[in-house]
Formats: C-alpha cells, structure tokens, sequence
C-alpha cells in the first residue's frame, strides 16, 4: 500500500476571513481542534505512515503546533517561500517523497473515502493519476466532473440547482508522470493538469458516496462542527 501523502495546506483561507483570522485555512479550528487534525487521523488510520504538508501562508502556525509527529504518522513540511499555486506545492513538495506513487489531499477538505480501494482502482485501471469523486445534487459551488467509463474526459461549468460528480479533493497520483509533465515550477493544478492533461494522459475518477465537507465558507466551516466525527 501506499504510505506516503502529500497535504497542500498553504491556503490563505480569503473566504474565512472574519471568521478565522490569521491562520492558514487548514489551520481553522472545528470543536477547539485544527481542521487538519481530521485529516492526520483520516490518512493514519489507513495506514499512510508520512505526510508532507505543503505550507506556505503562516506555515508556522502549522509547525508549531504539530511539530513533526501525529501518533504513528510522522510529518514533513514543504516551505514555499512565494506562491507557487497548488502545482507548483505539490511538485516541490515532491522533493520529500520517496515512493513511486502518493496521496494527496486538499488541506480544507475532509472526504472519508476508503484508501486501500482507491488504491487498487488507480493501480487496476492504469491511470497516471485518479481522483476522488464525490455525487452532489447542487455542483453550483464546485463545477462537475464528466467521466466516460472510468476516465475523466471534460469539467463541465458551476451550475446551479444540477448535480453531478465533484472533485473531493483527494489523489492518487505517480509522482514520475507528475514531475514529467510539470510546466514550471509555479502551476495550477486544476487549470494545468487536471484540465489541460486529461485529452493526452489517461486521469480516472473514483466516486465515492462517502461522507464529504469542504470548509471553504462559512456556511459549511460551521457545519464541519456540528458533523465531523470525534477525533482521536
């Protein structure tokens, strides 16, 4: 199994402020912890044994707290020291992973997908890359993900009142294909990989109907309180 993952947890968290105030977004506490805290204990439960946390924006606040240890999961932190938008975290944050293939997870999304069956759908189909697709009723916040078979072939646009796949945030991914194919050391990994790649390079989704929370807004970030699960 795979037992490495990379967290990008540099988001300013801009739609927080007022809300959560000088922290980085994966920081924002839910029920006195750090949103992050659900993501260690989501990966460490299933086995990944090191976590690289791609940080920039007060990544500090991060290192303080946690330092390099979360029960049997032993952390890394990737520093940028300017943007280098999510492409370019993830790739620098590469530097620090030794397997041929890894997770990765959005810092401010919490989805509970069962890891060892995305693993051996990555691994069955071939792909260069999978991701964790989630069904909603209303795509309006995130843009839909259109597959053929189980093969990504197009995003389609924010619509409300429709529903469809989204991205949940959540990776498996070949860490040679992804070095291989970076466009520069700063990117985008929505808009240059996932968008621009998918015609050329065979990228899957996984969907899955487990539980999904993005703490993006408010709205939500509250709701994270009343709904995730206890920690520890």
């Amino acid at each position: 199994m795979i037992k490495e993952a990379v967290i990008l947890a540099g988001g300013l968290g801009t739609r927080l402020r007022g809300v959560v105030d000088d922290l980085p977004k994966p920081m924002a506490p839910v029920r006195g912890q750090p949103f992050l805290t659900w993501l260690f204990d989501l990966i460490e439960k299933q086995g990944v044994e090191k976590v690289v946390l791609a940080t920039g924006y007060k990544h500090e606040k991060i290192s303080s707290f946690f330092d390099f240890r979360y029960k049997n999961l032993n952390i890394e932190y990737s520093v940028e020291a300017e943007p280098l938008g999510t492409g370019g975290a993830v790739l620098m944050a590469l530097q620090k992973i030794k397997g041929e293939n890894f997770f990765l997870l959005n810092g401010d999304t919490y989805f509970e997908v069962n890891f060892h069956d995305f693993e051996f759908f990555f691994n069955s189909t071939g792909s260069v890359m999978s991701v964790a697709l989630h069904p909603v009723k209303n795509a309006a916040r995130y843009g839909t993900v259109i597959l053929q078979e189980n093969r990504i072939v197009a995003f389609g646009e924010k619509t409300a009142n429709r529903g469809g796949l989204i991205n949940g945030g959540i990776y498996v991914v070949n860490k040679k294909w992804f070095e291989e194919n970076a466009p520069g050391e700063k990117f985008s990994l929505e808009k240059d990989v996932l968008e621009k790649k998918i015609s050329d390079n065979l990228i899957t989704g996984y969907v899955s109907d487990a539980y999904f929370i993005d703490i993006g807004i408010p709205e939500d970030y509250y709701r994270a309180g009343e709904e995730l699960p206890p920690v520890g």
